[in-house]
């Protein structure tokens, strides 16, 4: 950057990824909320198992000041819809060519293969380059059974997921989809 006096600063660019997926997961509560308003399904956002160890007494109540995660959580998402137990993990990347099979934890897709086992409808909403995708959850165990990779690659997706469009009301009509795949006749 160049100041008056010709006084040269480096600046350096903070990158946060804190709330990174945010968008994503905007989209799909605005839709959650909608199917629940409309009574077409109940699906919602599952807290992360959080202890509390410390907390303090202050003048806008109860903070706290340490905690810890109780327990692995599973996956973002789970209700039921047409009489159909759905669980799903909602993920986005900025990668362009392939997906990091590191944004999966270990007890995540196990817990895949378990919904999968007892007939439950599991899959992934995936966002990359602009584009968001719901996965089948048994699309994704079999790439991972089948594959060396530690990634997927974005034919892979493009090949093997639904395009879910964003639209004004649901915001992201990802039941549609899962009409389309799962419940057809």
């Amino acid at each position: 950057m160049q100041y008056p006096n010709k006084i040269k600063k480096k600046t350096e660019k903070v990158i946060n990824y804190s709330n990174r997926g945010m968008n994503l997961e905007n989209l799909i509560n605005e839709s959650n909320e909608y199917y629940v308003e409309k009574d077409i399904a109940l699906i919602y956002k599952k807290p992360t198992p959080i202890g509390i160890s410390e907390a303090v007494y202050t003048n806008r109540g109860r903070v706290i000041k340490n905690g810890y995660f109780k327990a692995p959580s599973t996956l973002d998402y789970n209700g039921i819809y047409k009489g159909k137990y759905i669980e799903f993990e909602a993920k986005e990347t900025q990668n362009k060519t392939s997906f990091p099979l590191a944004n999966f934890h270990e007890h995540q897709l196990k817990y895949i293969k378990k919904v999968l086992h007892h007939g439950g409808i599991c899959f992934v909403i995936l966002k990359m380059n602009g584009i968001i995708y719901l996965i089948r959850g048994s699309d994704l165990i079999d790439f991972i059974d089948h594959n060396s990779r530690k990634s997927i690659p974005y034919s892979f997706i493009e090949e093997n997921g639904f395009v879910i469009k964003e639209q004004y009301i649901p915001a992201l009509d990802y039941l549609k989809v899962v009409d389309e795949i799962y419940l057809k006749g």
